[in-house]
């Protein structure tokens, strides 16, 4: 049998794209350099299944169909480099190497010129979901040559999961580095999201002192609403868990110490590099960090006092509030994602496209929502869009909220919890909509200092003043 793609590093997300492919109609040959998670992958999953382990790179070449495609799901870094020299020997001018982990975009833009040099293609595809997605439907970024992607095209479409209508959350994002570029920006929103949710959560639980059985309601009821969305369908559920050792709700059992792989912070540092402001995202990526501080946090808590966390205003009004903070933050942190997709399609010459972008996140990856329609409308009305907050929908959507967004970061500032994301987001918003920042002052300093020189509102020109 010749085998229609080669998956090389079987873990829990190889084998779940090999059962996958499998089950979509495309035959599957593995290998692994661990030999006890090839010989796992052959007595556990490929009975009865068109999939078979090889235990060589050669054997794996071998009983694929030509041009080969091989999908290297390993570790970022080091194992990409090492997988793709084991089977360079054995590759043939126009065969495919993909990689679907999570690299980093500028490893997969050196990777795809060296490879092409040699008359081989290379994909780095980014695929969000986790192993469920993986198993039953990821969405897709890839990037790198156009030609390897329409020699793929037919294996993600059938594997990928599919939005309204049916349509597979799977496209091509662009040459070289494109794929995990998206892949890394949907992370940084990811943690955005993510973040934000915390916050919300934080004010209503130590701020409000509700239950993780009210907060079960809240959220199960928020998610019916615009607010629908993976994350929080999955917040609703950890709160309804509890533990059945001890009878306590799960989450408040849980170490407050958040891990990170780093794309996010990825994201936040090539952020700075293209010049894209993406407060909510670093607020994120910044809040992990201080998050992993623990013991430094515990011997503050000890010496370092706030204000009485007690709330005197309306319940019923905060929690509708936080609804509706929670709402305009997720724009706007989708807004900045956006952006700075933009400014690196520019820097990179990806050719990124918004709306594609948007249509492939409406399901199977972590960050979908009904929110993402919105936003491909948006896209689809003005391709042109330089930023979300210009959308009338939005505009009116997230103007109407505000109200409620900074009666929210008051009490929270109020009380003493921090929400560093939802206060970054809001401080974008104000930005953003100021016709005069307060740089005036900056480059005037600047100029104090440096003779920087500056530039005047009522004349062309560059000046630099004597200050004293």
């Amino acid at each position: 049998m010749d085998y229609k793609i080669g998956i090389v590093g079987l873990g829990v997300m190889g084998r779940s794209l090999a059962l996958n492919l499998e089950r979509n109609g495309f035959p599957v040959g593995g290998y692994d350099l661990e030999a006890t998670q090839a010989k796992a992958f052959l007595t556990g999953y490929t009975r009865g299944r068109k999939m078979a382990a090889f235990d060589s790179p050669a054997a794996l070449m071998s009983a694929l169909e030509r041009p080969r495609r091989v999908l290297l799901m390993v570790p970022a870094g080091a194992p990409v480099d090492n997988a793709i020299a084991s089977l360079k020997p054995h590759l043939l001018p126009g065969d495919i190497l993909m990689d679907g982990g999570n690299s980093f975009f500028m490893d997969t833009e050196r990777r795809n010129k060296d490879l092409e040099t040699e008359g081989f293609h290379f994909l780095g595809i980014g695929f969000s979901g986790g192993e469920q997605g993986a198993l039953r439907g990821p969405s897709i970024m890839p990037g790198g040559q156009r030609q390897a992607w329409e020699a793929v095209a037919p294996l993600l479409r059938a594997i990928a999961a599919k939005a309204e209508g049916g349509e597979p959350c799977v496209d091509y994002m662009g040459p070289r580095g494109a794929g995990h570029y998206v892949k890394m920006v949907h992370n940084g929103i990811e943690y955005a999201d993510m973040q934000l949710i915390a916050e919300v959560y934080d004010l209503l639980g130590r701020g409000l002192g509700l239950s993780a059985n009210k907060l079960h309601s809240i959220f199960k009821e928020w998610n019916t609403g615009e607010l629908k969305s993976y994350l929080i369908e999955i917040a609703a559920d950890i709160f309804a868990k509890t533990d059945a050792e001890t009878g306590t709700p799960l989450v408040d059992l849980i170490l407050d110490e958040a891990q990170q792989k780093g794309t996010g912070k990825w994201a936040s540092q090539n952020a700075l590099d293209v010049g894209a402001p993406i407060p909510t995202l670093n607020a994120a990526v910044e809040s992990r960090i201080l998050s992993s501080m623990k013991s430094q946090r515990v011997s503050a808590g000890k010496v370092i006092h706030g204000p009485q966390m007690e709330f005197r205003g309306d319940r019923s009004q905060l929690i509708t509030a936080a609804r509706d903070a929670l709402y305009a933050a997720k724009v706007v942190s989708y807004a900045q994602g956006f952006s700075l997709l933009q400014l690196a399609s520019q820097e990179y010459n990806y050719n990124l496209n918004p709306g594609t972008i948007a249509k492939i996140w409406r399901a199977g990856c972590i960050i979908r929502a009904d929110l993402l329609n919105g936003i491909l409308d948006a896209y689809r009305h003005d391709p042109a869009l330089v930023n979300l907050l210009m959308d009338e929908s939005f505009r009116a959507a997230v103007g109407s909220r505000q109200a409620s967004w900074r009666l929210v970061v008051q009490t929270a500032v109020g009380l003493g919890v921090p929400v560093p994301a939802l206060g970054a987001s809001l401080a974008y918003f104000d930005s953003f909509r100021s016709e005069r920042l307060p740089a005036n002052l900056t480059q005037a300093q600047r100029d104090y200092f440096g003779a920087h020189t500056y530039r005047r509102i009522d004349r062309e020109g560059t000046f630099h003043t004597e200050w004293k």
